[in-house]
């Protein structure tokens, strides 16, 4: 099967350990992390888990399918590149020296998009937050200058391209078939 690069959306409940249990189930496949980000949701004690990986379909199903059962996790679903948005934001520190006597720094900095941050004698530190991509050919172009001081990137944020968020809807269907227990539960002790 032909290999792609899928970003994974694992919603889990907000308790220690559990993104030490998520990844072990990619050392255990031995699929290589991409970027991991993990932040809270919009969800209240909900925490998301935002994962890229290189693989093939087959193998991100594996992946799912072994997530979703360990015991925290709420609700796991994979994206291609065209059903998902995302971000993901850099910070440099180049040479103050370097960018002032070399203008074709600032003209790849500029067209980058990047923000300056601070600006003083010894560096310059600015910020992007764009595609994965462009923040690895503003990397490359800059490298090529030997300017940059200091680099970190965030890693994947992501939001989908579905009208209603999966794991809203899963959540939402747990409540109901919790309430319809209860509900027989209750018509039994009344029989």
């Amino acid at each position: 099967m032909e290999k792609k690069l899928y970003t994974i959306q694992v919603y889990s409940e907000n308790v220690v350990g559990v993104l030490n249990l998520v990844t072990a189930v990619f050392t255990r496949n031995q699929v290589n992390i991409e970027s991991l980000n993990v932040s809270p949701s919009g969800i209240p004690n909900v925490h998301k888990y935002t994962v890229t990986v290189i693989t093939d379909e087959a193998q991100v199903k594996k992946l799912i399918k072994q997530i979703e059962r360990k015991v925290d996790v709420i609700k796991s679903s994979y994206y291609l590149e065209e059903e998902i948005f995302v971000s993901e934001l850099a910070l440099f520190k180049v040479s103050t020296p370097a960018v002032l006597s070399n203008p074709e720094i600032s003209r790849i900095v500029r067209h980058s998009g990047a923000k300056i941050l601070e600006v003083n004698e010894t560096y310059t530190t600015m910020q992007i937050c764009v595609k994965p991509d462009a923040v690895t050919e503003l990397y490359k172009k800059l490298t090529k200058f030997k300017c940059i001081l200091q680099y970190s990137r965030s890693g994947v944020v992501a939001i989908t391209r579905d009208k209603v968020e999966r794991v809203s809807e899963f959540l939402k269907e747990q409540e109901n078939q919790q309430f319809s227990f209860l509900e027989e539960g209750i018509n039994e002790e009344e029989c």
